[in-house]
Parts: C-alpha cells; structure tokens; sequence
C-alpha cells in the first residue's frame, strides 16, 4: 500500500456552481474558502454551469439544476480533478456524477445534515426566504433524516434570494433576521443550525458568534470534507452507484450547449418583450 503520508503532490477539486455566473459572481462564491482552515493540499477551482433554472422552488427547478451540474462535472476526472464538489445543497447532479466519475463527488447539503448529528441530537436549517421551506423539508425527507430535523425557518417571506450578489450590501438587514430564525429554531428545540443555502455563507461567522448553538456553514464544510476524502483515498462505491451501460456524454453535452444558446436568445429577447407588454397594457388614447 503507498505510504500517502509522503505525497506531496496538490490536488485539483472542481467546485461547481450551479448558476451561469459571470467572474464576480463566481469571486463572491468562492470567499466561502476563507470560511475554513484548509491543508493547502488541494486546490480548488470553480466553475458555473452553462444553463440552469432561475428559481429553485420546484421540481422542474431542480431537473434543469441537475442536468446543469451534471454537465459541467461529466468530464472533471479527465481533466485533471481529483474530486468534485457541487455548491448547492439540493446536491444536484451528486448521484449521476458519481456513477460515471472514479473520483469523489461532494454535495453539501447531506454532509452538513449528517455533520450536524455529529454536534447534536437534533438539527434546524435556516433559509431565506419561505420559498426554501418546500425544498428543504423534500431534500431533508429524501435524506431520510426528517426524524432529527425540528424546523426549518426562514427569515424573511416570499422575497427571492440573489444567487449572484448573496448577501452583499444586505447584511444589516438580513443578519439579525437570520439569528431571530434561528432563535426561534433553537426554543423548539434545535440542537445545531444548518444554513440551508450555499449562498448564506456570508452569515456563517457572524451567526455562529451570536447564537448559542453550532451554526454549520454547508460550502466551506464540503470543501474540508474533500480533503477527508482525497487522504483517506476514498470514491464513490460501485454497488452504491452503478456505471452506466452506455454513457452518453457527448449528448449531454450538446443538450446544455443548446440550452446555453437558447437562454441567450431568451435574454436578449426579453427587452423587446417587455416594451410590447408595455404598450399592450396602455389604455387607447382618444381621439
């Protein structure tokens, strides 16, 4: 067995970002690596998808979110990477990725369920807005531990979150209203507070200094979870994740190809759109 311990090699981990973001976007993503004290073994790149949703309240969300991540992580190990993380606690794409790639794929969301039991019995993730109440008790469900989870609460209404600002320049309004959800968690019994989204990272630090309970900041954990796996040598088990018969990639990758183009003539038809509904709705003028 080769002694790992001598290896002095840095390895590559793809981090994947499940919005077609452009560099600032993708800079405010990746300041989640200054959340966690890391070996400097493995470095880490980011990359967003071509083409994904808008939202991600719905089944039909998480389809186009998944076949995103799929995409941009079918080729990581031919490139080069030696592991895959995908930003997103939906975990999009983790299961197909891990059926094709040798390497491993990491997805936060149940590595900071799981995690949490480590800290407590019990567990609450905070979100947004209410629209991730629906998607947090369906993934939570799914993961099968909806017994450990008491709530999940989400600091504002209906309001959308900014998969590419985050919380940049909001964070007076959105801090305290954050720590009250997860006050209210904590009094129904939570033991640890997850953030339900990768795009709460800003708020890791400062709700972890201001509650009494363990606040576990999904991204950050995922990318230490990484390193775990590259010294321990780990990959994703052939019983558990079956490879395919016939793999297809090359049409997947002309599918998000398409997908790509087709949501650049959608942007760019939008304005004129908009103008002619504009006028529609103008009463006629008299004459």
């Amino acid at each position: 067995m080769p002694d790992r311990t001598t290896s002095k090699k840095t390895k590559k981990a793809l981090v994947i970002v499940p919005f077609p973001l452009d560099a600032a976007g993708v800079a405010l993503r990746r300041e989640q690596l200054k959340a966690v004290q890391l070996s400097g073994d493995v470095r880490f790149e980011f990359r967003p998808v071509k083409a994904s949703c808008t939202s991600y309240v719905s089944d039909h969300d998480w389809f186009l979110m998944d076949a995103g991540c799929f995409e941009a992580g079918l080729s990581a190990e031919k490139e080069g990477f030696d592991a895959v993380i995908v930003d997103t606690m939906a975990d999009s794409a983790v299961g197909a990725l891990r059926s094709v790639l040798d390497i491993p794929v990491i997805g936060p969301g149940r590595v900071a369920q799981h995690y949490a039991l480590l800290l407590g019995g019990s567990f609450s993730i905070l979100t947004m807005n209410t629209g991730g109440l629906h998607n947090q008790w369906s993934w939570v469900t799914r993961r099968r531990l909806a017994p450990f989870c008491v709530s999940v609460e989400a600091a504002v209404g209906s309001k959308p979150s900014d998969v590419a600002a985050l919380l940049t320049g909001r964070e007076e309004e959105m801090f305290p209203l954050l720590k009250a959800a997860g006050q209210r968690a904590i009094d129904k019994g939570a033991e640890v507070l997850i953030l339900g989204s990768t795009t709460m990272h800003q708020s890791g630090e400062w709700l972890a200094a201001n509650l009494p309970v363990p606040v576990v900041n999904p991204g950050p954990l995922s990318y230490k979870m990484a390193e775990t796996m590259l010294a321990l040598g780990h990959r994703p088990s052939r019983q558990g994740h079956p490879a395919p018969k016939v793999e297809k990639r090359g049409m997947i990758h002309a599918m998000l190809e398409a997908a790509a183009a087709w949501e650049k003539g959608a942007a760019r038809a939008a304005p004129a759109k908009a103008k002619t509904a504009r006028k529609a709705r103008k009463p006629a003028q008299r004459r």
